[in-house]
């Protein structure tokens, strides 16, 4: 076997070895304790199948060496107030797979040190500037995925929140109108809409009913978006919730002002799309209609003019 095909043969052999460690470290499951018991005791008691994870659900692990030593290394790499923004990043995200700051900072490690592996074998052979750079680079690739890959579900979920708003806000009015109790109508939209607003709802209801304040429900469900349409909203339900107004109007109002903010953005998407279209416009489709149209004509008088020659 040459030398190329063993490096093939070992590259291939140690991205399924981190891809492996990844999946296991990603899908662990804690063990329940405090408040995530209550959470799970009353999910089983409502039959709620979408639930955002809640932060104090991740409990203790199982303690594995290899994902302890993981955790050591990123936590020596990462700033001190990282724990902070670390589990913020994954509260916006909806704690994907239920993943912790712990399970994501052994994820980092993993990532430094498969980098690293990469960057090795392939800058071992390009000297020592060579390799100084893939180490750096590889090593740096693998550190930051995964705050990366967070980031991006992050995005998306916020997305996924901001449009799913409106039409959540106007059934949750219409229920409130028609006699329902707002802590009812909540639930009535909660388990008639999908998507992560129907789980942030579930999770508010679940707290509240393990004896949390509505405020302070609301308030933490503010804490965990980005949305400012959904802060909006959380703010007037606070105000209107400690000066004693109707929630009825509050919701009117609310769903009438989402419904404008969502036109807004459709009519500010659609004038955006002349500009984003020029430069493919320009660059791709203009050149090939210009040598469609052109190229024949211009080859007939390059015959014409070369046989008067």
């Amino acid at each position: 076997m040459t030398g190329s095909a063993l490096l093939l043969v070992g590259l291939a052999a140690i991205f399924a070895a981190g891809l492996l460690a990844v999946l296991l470290l990603v899908t662990m499951r804690p063990t329940a304790s405090g408040v995530s018991r209550s959470l799970a005791m009353i999910d089983q008691m409502t039959g709620a199948g979408v639930v955002a994870a809640h932060p104090e659900a991740a409990g203790h692990t199982t303690p594995i060496p290899f994902a302890a030593t993981m955790r050591a290394l990123a936590t020596r790499l990462s700033p001190s107030t990282f724990g902070q923004s670390m589990r913020r990043r994954l509260d916006v995200a909806g704690n994907p797979r239920g993943m912790t700051p712990d399970q994501l900072l052994a994820a980092k490690g993993l990532g430094l040190i498969v980098g690293l592996v990469f960057g090795l074998l392939i800058g071992a052979r390009q000297g020592p500037l060579g390799l100084a750079l893939s180490l750096a680079a590889f090593g740096a690739v693998g550190f930051f995925l995964p705050d990366v890959l967070v980031y991006n579900t992050g995005l998306k979920r916020q997305d996924q929140l901001r449009r799913t708003l409106p039409d959540a806000l106007d059934m949750l009015t219409i229920s409130v109108e028609a006699g329902l109790g707002f802590d009812a109508a909540l639930s009535q939209v909660a388990r008639n809409t999908t998507g992560p607003l129907a789980g942030e709802f579930y999770r508010v209801l679940k707290e509240m009913q393990i004896g949390k304040s509505r405020v302070a429900a609301f308030g933490d469900l503010r804490e965990r978006t980005t949305v400012e349409e959904l802060n909006t909203f959380v703010t007037a339900l606070v105000q209107a919730d400690k000066q004693g107004i109707p929630v009825a109007n509050v919701l009117r109002e609310q769903s009438r002002e989402m419904r404008l903010k969502r036109l807004q953005r459709a009519e500010e998407a659609a004038a955006k799309v002349p500009v984003k279209i020029l430069f493919p416009l320009v660059l791709c489709i203009f050149p090939v209609m210009f040598i469609v149209i052109v190229g024949p004509g211009a080859i007939q008088i390059v015959r014409a003019f070369s046989g008067r020659l």
